[in-house]
């Protein structure tokens, strides 16, 4: 499962203070190359002893003057994206975000690990009673939420996903592909349908179940790939977990 660097706020933010430090090393070693006419693996080395561009010109004739103010732009550029990727871990370590990815990394690798969940989408009252429902039957439970608010409130007792259902990335990485069922617990009917066509898609032996406010939306709820349609004024939460 692969996962984009927006979902990681440090690879992210190093991602352009590495690059500089790697083409500043590019530019250094082509340039000494040029400039001078040495073998790649020389130049190389030049990054790391810059007396070594005088001894070789102690020897050999080129542009030494030339050589060597490039030697100290080259010195300059690696030192300052040195510097660059060090303030990006230490701000990263003193603001929390290490920890955070640490965390979240975590949090993926048990994804990743499970298997015959379920997953509700939605986290409002319907979604919540249902989840803390099939916890205490024993059923291992991940929830995919869009709203950050909402998603604050989940806590660590549960797996969860911050994203739009409806998108197939989301739920990819919520791991429907090896999960029992899938709950569109959404307060909005459809959203819930358009959840229910997309899972049914990428897994089709998924049990869907798909919450709507109306029974006028059932028929169409069961076309999308829902095997069964709840409408909480007339199902409970309690109903619902005993067909998972």
């Amino acid at each position: 499962m692969v996962t984009p660097l927006t979902n990681r706020p440090i690879l992210g933010r190093a991602v352009r203070p590495l690059f500089a430090l790697v083409t500043v090393t590019t530019v250094g070693i082509v340039g000494y190359v040029l400039l001078a006419g040495v073998g790649l693996v020389e130049a190389t080395f030049w990054l790391v002893d810059l007396t070594s561009i005088e001894l070789h010109f102690q020897d050999h004739a080129g542009p030494e003057r030339a050589t060597k103010a490039f030697a100290v732009a080259v010195r300059i550029g690696i030192i300052l994206s040195s510097l660059w990727i060090g303030e990006t871990v230490l701000s990263a370590a003193f603001g929390g975000q290490i920890t955070e990815e640490l965390k979240h990394m975590q949090t993926e690798r048990r994804i990743e690990d499970l298997s015959d969940h379920v997953i509700i989408c939605g986290y409002g009252i319907f979604g919540r009673t249902l989840a803390a429902q099939l916890r205490d039957d024993g059923h291992d439970v991940l929830v995919i939420e869009l709203d950050q608010a909402e998603f604050d409130r989940i806590g660590d007792a549960t797996l969860a996903v911050r994203g739009d259902a409806r998108r197939e990335d989301v739920l990819e990485r919520a791991n429907v592909a090896r999960a029992a069922a899938l709950v569109g617990a959404i307060d909005d009917s459809n959203a819930n349908i358009q959840i229910a066509i997309t899972a049914s898609q990428l897994s089709p032996n998924l049990q869907v179940i798909v919450r709507v406010g109306d029974e006028m939306y059932e028929s169409v709820a069961r076309r999308a790939g829902a095997d069964e349609v709840v409408i909480p004024e007339v199902i409970s939460g309690d109903t619902v977990s005993e067909w998972l």
